[in-house]
């Protein structure tokens, strides 16, 4: 019984694999993948007769079956989800920030009712937008893009410094938002990282229109 029961699992996946590859191929052609089709006339009531390349709605709905073919549950994480709905832009990181201003800097806090610390901070950000990402800085300085420089830093990227003791997140124009230390408030502030101390810059979304 139990080779049976591997004999069914392995089944399953390979028919999960085949799935993803007619979806991929489907894709890399400019055709809409037929579960992308199958969710324009779910949700609208009639089906796309355009027939062409897939549209950002169209990107939402192939990740969500290719979550689903691979056993997932629809949720991406990470860049990937900010890619996948079109709607996740740096202007939108930048203004959900600018919301916590004033809440207390408090260590290893994730809850703004409490108080957060900088890497919680920026975790909740993008929690808020639907883009998951891990909760300490040595973990979030690995995610999404890298960034050459601060000159090049757009709103809404993650500017680590100290070899990832810290994280903030820029606004643009020479400003960051960030939870300081213990005994000061989520605050906007002169980007005080410089080319010197930086560790890294990571881009999760998009940059939007700023």
């Amino acid at each position: 019984m139990a080779s049976e029961g591997h004999l069914v699992s392995m089944t399953e996946a390979i028919g999960r694999i085949q799935s993803i590859e007619s979806m991929l191929q489907q894709l890399s052609q400019g055709v809409r993948p037929q579960a992308s089709s199958a969710s324009t006339t779910a949700s609208t009531g009639t089906p796309d007769p355009s027939g062409g390349a897939a549209s950002s709605t169209d990107s939402a709905s192939f990740a969500q079956a290719l979550s689903s073919a691979v056993g997932g549950s629809g949720a991406l994480s990470g860049v990937s989800k900010g890619m996948a709905t079109g709607a996740v832009t740096g202007d939108a990181v930048v203004a959900d920030a600018k919301k916590y201003v004033g809440v207390p800097y408090v260590w290893g806090g994730t809850n703004p009712a409490v108080g957060m610390d900088c890497s919680g901070f920026v975790q909740r950000v993008f929690k808020d937008l639907g883009v998951d990402l891990p909760r300490v800085v040595s973990d979030q300085m690995r995610q999404g893009t890298p960034v050459a420089s601060l000159a090049q830093a757009k709103p809404g990227d993650l500017l680590v410094s100290f070899g990832g003791e810290h994280i903030s997140i820029y606004l643009g124009n020479g400003k960051a938002i960030d939870a300081p230390v213990p005994g000061q408030t989520i605050q906007i502030r002169d980007a005080w990282e410089q080319q010197s101390n930086l560790t890294a810059i990571r881009r999760i979304v998009p940059a939007g229109g700023s």
